[in-house]
């Protein structure tokens, strides 16, 4: 199993969780970050560290975010999505997303 980044990630992309990985799993977008399923041992460190509780176990994905589990296996294997290992700040307007739902058309890939 792997650990999923989800909706909660687009436009807020706070790095807490990437400090914490023994593996550097994650890959960073514009405006999200997901990890590579490849790369991610599931040892579950960064879900606690997620401010706005992005991250889930695979088996644990919410129903209506199924889709996140395609969309960090595609995004992190994309060319422009680099492999990030040190925390930096979130995106601006951070505060202003993270309780905004249904942000799926914000993505920027």
């Amino acid at each position: 199993m792997t650990h999923v980044v989800t909706e909660s990630c687009i436009r807020c992309k706070y790095t807490d969780c990437v400090d914490v990985c023994p593996v550097d799993c994650f890959r960073e977008g514009p405006n999200m970050l997901v990890i590579d399923p490849d790369e991610c041992i599931d040892c579950a460190v960064c879900i606690p560290e997620c401010p706005v509780n992005a991250i889930y176990a695979e088996e644990d994905v919410p129903a209506n975010q199924i889709a996140f589990i395609k969309l960090n296996v595609e995004l992190s294997q994309q060319a422009g999505w680099k492999s990030i290992t040190k925390r930096k700040p979130a995106l601006p307007e951070a505060e202003e997303w993270k309780d905004v739902t249904d942000k799926i058309g914000e993505l920027v890939r």
